[in-house]
């Protein structure tokens, strides 16, 4: 991709909540070389969200100019545990547990990344080899009173909570990484800083040139407020199936299409101004239904897109119930459920505890009828639960021995 050097900047700068420094990263881009760009995901859990993808697509956009994306999968440092913005200590994790998170990571990541232009490194290729003299030495070069100036290991030193001393080394690794992998670039989340300057530190006490550090913002969730977490439930999966991502994409408030324009996307900055022109002037509904056609395409593609479209406007402009709903068959033991659990079980919402709030909230009907309580339903062949305003499933009875 041809672009001048002040618009490889500006876009390359768009969304970025803090850079240490634009100066330093527009000198490295002068040069005209391709750069060393790292990311380090740690593979602590086993389904990306859009949230994770935000560093995926600033990666997207350094590739798109020739640059060398490195995307670094912490399986050594997710054994030890990121202390960022803990207030506990991390549970820590097995090899194994960590090794089934990273293949699906991998799966994932290609969605956006062009995997033929991508570097995939493991950082256990070289921390395993490290000597305890190594380790030493790399925990010389730091005080313990330059890491309690880490905001979260201060607040629990303070409110004397425990803080294991493998979370110390924990930042070390991480810079360790970058100095490893010559990075000139190193991406993360706000939530990061300590981490990303400490690659810095290690890099210049190795006669390195220093990354740059860029950090991206956290991503709001469906609720518009908090941010995009499974503890909140307030998710967009990127292996949810097209109707159902695109379904929770119309979800999000209004307030944030030009904010997932700017960190989902990679359309040019005039493209972002036009939207934000659009949106003074357009009902904002059509201006998310291509910005939830854009996402899905992404993670599917464009026929994929089209269909889930299709049958949002078929379903809720058109008050239409879906022809293709899911039908679940229910055992004699599920039918002695209630219905918060009974959708818990059939994997409809994330928690009981969600499906209770539900109900409460008038978001769930059988057969068109809202239910307000978390009793047993008399279960019937056939009827057609409504889950908030996108989840339909039919229910249908298991015949048993002694009910035939």
């Amino acid at each position: 991709m041809q672009m001048s050097l002040p618009k490889q900047l500006n876009w390359l700068l768009r969304g970025v909540s803090e850079c240490i420094s634009s100066q330093w990263l527009e000198q490295k881009l002068a040069k005209e070389q391709p750069l060393i760009i790292k990311a380090g995901f740690d593979p602590t859990s086993t389904n990306l969200h859009l949230g994770h993808t935000v560093l995926l697509n600033k990666l997207k956009q350094f590739q798109l100019l020739g640059h060398q994306i490195v995307f670094l999968i912490g399986d050594f440092t997710a054994m030890i545990g990121d202390p960022s913005g803990r207030d506990v200590t991390r549970p820590q994790l097995t090899r194994q547990q960590v090794l089934e998170h990273a293949k699906t990571y991998q799966e994932q990541v290609f969605k956006i990344l062009d995997p033929e232009k991508t570097i995939v490194k493991y950082n256990s290729d070289w921390l395993d080899k490290l000597s305890a003299r190594d380790i030493i030495q790399l925990m010389s070069s730091h005080t313990v009173a330059r890491m309690l100036e880490r905001e979260d290991f201060t607040q629990r030193f303070s409110n004397n909570q425990p803080i294991s001393i493998h979370e110390f080394v924990y930042p070390m690794l991480q810079g360790y990484d970058s100095k490893h992998l010559e990075a000139d670039v190193e991406l993360g989340g706000t939530d990061q800083k300590f981490n990303l300057l400490m690659g810095r530190e290690i890099q210049k006490h190795h006669s390195q040139a220093q990354q740059v550090v860029m950090m991206m913002p956290l991503l709001e969730g469906t609720d518009g407020v908090k941010k995009m977490s499974k503890s909140y439930e307030n998710t967009i999966g990127i292996t949810l199936a097209p109707a159902d991502m695109f379904g929770r994409i119309m979800s999000i408030p209004d307030h944030l299409i030009m904010r997932y324009y700017e960190l989902l996307t990679s359309i040019s900055n005039e493209d972002l101004e036009q939207i934000n022109m659009r949106l003074e002037t357009e009902n904002p509904r059509d201006i998310k239904l291509e910005l939830a056609h854009h996402l899905v395409e992404i993670f599917h593609d464009n026929n994929a897109a089209d269909s889930a479209r299709d049958g949002f406007l078929s379903q809720f402009s058109q008050r239409q119930v879906p022809d293709d709903i899911p039908l679940y068959t229910l055992t004699k033991a599920q039918r002695a459920m209630a219905i918060a659990p009974l959708l818990k079980e059939l994997a409809i919402v994330e928690s009981t505890s969600q499906a209770v709030r539900l109900l409460k909230q008038g978001a769930i009907k059988i057969d068109g009828e809202k239910i307000a309580q978390d009793n047993m339903p008399d279960y019937r062949d056939e009827m057609v639960i409504q889950v908030g305003k996108r989840r339909f499933l039919k229910l249908a009875i298991e015949s048993t021995s002694d009910e035939k």
